[in-house]
């Protein structure tokens, strides 16, 4: 039987020997085997910096962004190969769908963030600093993409999210990736490995795979590399300690599996939407990938006194769950991942045992449809109850990663507060309750101990995406127990894999190497108005400076009377009294009005429309017989593709409007979207 390959230094090749047995969950089947033996892993990770890091750094993030976009539609399309693998690693089609697509909406996710990066290879982060008083000396920070390999040590439970999530990360920064999958369920990951290294999308080195024992990895890792593990909490601090970690400094995100809980709110008596959403949120987390998820509730925080119901209605749901071959339709929760795992199950829920009772399940006895219950990896859903959980540690220090959850009752909101902080740290937790002060009293209270929180109501349920479900878009990881780490989270995620720098220089200076016009730097004065001119033809620095305007009285009665604002600043000047102003002050909005009316070029034009207004400021006040013009100066230009062949080649310009008086002092600041046509139209 063929070994899985492993795709290193630009070939997919199989290690030596005979390698480990990899089994089908369902069958007990051996699939495959998998060895790394006779790969050099120092040289893998060499491979990847010096052939995949200078391609990946050579591209723009909007560049990164569309090849990731490239790379989640053709994976989309070729889906069904997936979901016929992923049968054999026991999950059902609901399973498959989180891992499967679930890692291609991630690539979907991080390719959009390119409309929040620059189209350059490097970010420019946070606003600029004056470092002397309005001089000619300021700082600012730009992000570069370090130029290591970012190293995945992965889980078994998703061999597919768990690698795109990190991958699509990391290559959005602009840094390759050396993937190292949990040797039980290697075989999916290995099969879309093969796909995306068919395709052709990324960039030679910016991918490579082993599938088997690394133990080696992390003895030649350097300072610009970065390591990601997820998995058990012990494993992840014994790597986290490795000697080559320490001493290079290697940023080390770990995210490890955690007893994360749901909570039900005293408001939430049986016969209430969240009673019936918290019982159906408990028994989705226990059975779907048959609780095998880092985010799965281990901990059920009940009031005490409904106890006894939730008991009952979750014995009553999860009986009803159908346990079997996860291609038979009616089959609701397959198999775990090995047998080896349900082994380890076992054996946690007997510790539990030790102080808690089993009110639904037989860890020792399953009924399974369409398949042999003593070959395949089933199991039966568990539920505990733990009566004394303050003088019954295990079920805050135990966890049995599979379908097992234990209720735990609580006395008051500050005594689920506490219990919830027990679990020592954990990924998330949720809270079922339409009271929003009970929401608010506990979010604060137990915040520091989650890295998520689910408030979860009638509102709310329906566009939920459930307490187990992290987000491209928000931080995944949490604190204690759960490792310390954070993963995804939009542009957060992105900057772990970028190099923050601060620079000093002049505001010319900095403007050079941003590509953003810094305030005060030196500006390019432009006989041609820039509203003539096609994006390709601008440059960050060009300014005009307008006709100036005397500011009257009537005029502030003419604004007023337009915009209906009569606010008594503007139109009774003996209410003044008190205030800073000496006498009636034009309003803020007409000042900037009056701006857009100087620096404006009304013929048709380039310019296709104003798209928008940002951090807008009136600095001085402007009182009748004062008089005002603009320094109107290209700031930045933001790269924008065409949706449709059809549209209109088009980029966003950001102008900065600095209004200033007679005495040449700024009264007012802004910064104005403008979209561009572009010259070339293919």
């Amino acid at each position: 039987m063929a070994k899985l390959g492993n795709y290193v230094s630009g070939s997919w090749v199989e290690g030596t020997g005979d390698g480990k047995p990899l089994f089908d969950a369902v069958t007990g089947e051996v699939i495959s085997y998998a060895s790394t033996d006779g790969i050099d892993l120092a040289e893998v990770l060499q491979y990847g910096r010096d052939a995949g890091g200078p391609a990946l750094r050579k591209m723009t993030f909007h560049e990164r962004g569309l090849m990731l976009k490239a790379l989640a539609l053709h994976l989309t399309g070729i889906k069904e190969k997936f979901y016929a693998v992923s049968y054999r690693t026991g999950a059902t089609r609901v399973d498959s769908w989180i891992d499967i697509e679930g890692g291609f909406g991630n690539l979907f996710a991080n390719a959009s963030l390119r409309r929040q990066f620059p189209n350059q290879t490097f970010h420019v982060d946070g606003d600029p600093i004056d470092l002397s008083r309005g001089g000619n000396f300021m700082g600012h920070h730009i992000m570069v993409p370090k130029e290591g390999i970012a190293i995945h040590i992965n889980a078994f439970n998703f061999p597919v999210w768990g690698m795109l999530e990190k991958c699509a990360v990391n290559w959005m920064a602009g840094v390759p990736a050396l993937v190292k999958p949990a040797t039980a369920t290697a075989f999916l990951t290995e099969a879309v490995v093969r796909e995306i290294i068919a395709s052709g999308i990324l960039p030679e080195g910016a991918l490579q795979l082993v599938c088997g024992s690394a133990r080696t990895i992390l003895d030649s890792v350097g300072s610009q590399d970065v390591v990601t593990f997820t998995g058990s909490a012990d494993t992840g601090r014994m790597l986290k300690s490795h000697q080559r970690i320490i001493s290079e400094s290697v940023p080390f995100n770990l995210e490890a599996d955690s007893l994360n809980c749901a909570v039900l709110g005293e408001d939430a008596e049986p016969g209430t939407a969240e009673f019936d959403l918290f019982i159906k949120e408990v028994r989705k987390e226990m059975t779907v990938k048959c609780g095998q998820k880092c985010t799965a509730i281990r901990r059920v925080i009940v009031p005490e006194r409904l106890v006894d119901a939730v008991s009952e209605a979750l014995s009553k749901a999860l009986a009803k769950t159908v346990i079997g071959d996860p291609q038979q339709k009616e089959v609701r929760m397959g198999a775990l991942a090995s047998r080896d795992q349900v082994t380890e199950v076992r054996e946690r829920v007997q510790e539990l045992s030790a102080t808690a009772e089993i009110v639904y399940g037989d860890p020792q006895q399953v009924d399974v449809v369409g398949a042999d219950p003593e070959k395949g990896a089933f199991l039966s859903p568990i539920l505990m109850l733990e009566a004394s959980p303050h003088e019954h540690l295990g079920v805050h220090e135990i966890e049995a990663f599979g379908p097992v959850s234990t209720i735990i009752p609580y006395n008051d909101l500050a005594d689920a507060v506490q219990l919830a902080k027990m679990g020592k740290g954990s990924l998330c937790c949720s809270i079922a309750t339409f009271d929003d002060d009970i929401a608010r009293e506990f979010v604060i209270g137990a915040a520091t101990h989650h890295g998520r929180i689910l408030v979860l109501n009638r509102e709310s349920a329906e566009k939920s995406t459930g307490h187990g479900s992290p987000l491209p878009t928000l931080i995944h990881g949490g604190p204690g127990r759960a490792g310390g780490g954070e993963e995804m989270g939009g542009m957060r995620g992105v900057k772990h894999y970028l190099q923050r720098c601060a620079i000093q220089g002049t505001p010319t200076t900095l403007t050079e190497i941003t590509g953003i016009y810094q305030p005060g730097g030196k500006q390019r004065e432009t006989a041609i108005h820039p509203f003539r001119k096609h994006f390709e033809e601008l440059r960050v620095g060009e300014t005009i400076y307008t006709h100036k305007h005397t500011v009257t009285e009537a005029d502030i009665v003419n604004f007023a009377n337009v915009s209906g604002d009569n606010f008594y600043a503007h139109m009774d000047a003996t209410s003044l009294e008190g205030t800073t102003f000496e006498g009636r002050v034009a309003h803020g909005y007409f000042i900037l009005s009056k701006a857009a009316g100087l620096f404006v070029e009304p013929r048709k034009g380039p310019v296709l429309l104003n798209y928008g207004l940002e951090n807008c400021r009136f600095i001085k006040p402007v009182y009748p017989g004062m008089t005002i013009g603009v320094k109107f100066t290209v700031k930045e230009k933001v790269e924008q593709e065409k949706r449709e062949p059809e549209d209109i080649a088009k980029g966003i310009v950001k102008f900065y409007v600095d209004v200033y008086d007679e005495t040449g002092e700024s009264v007012a600041i802004a910064t104005i979207l403008t979209m561009v046509k572009k010259l070339n139209q293919d």
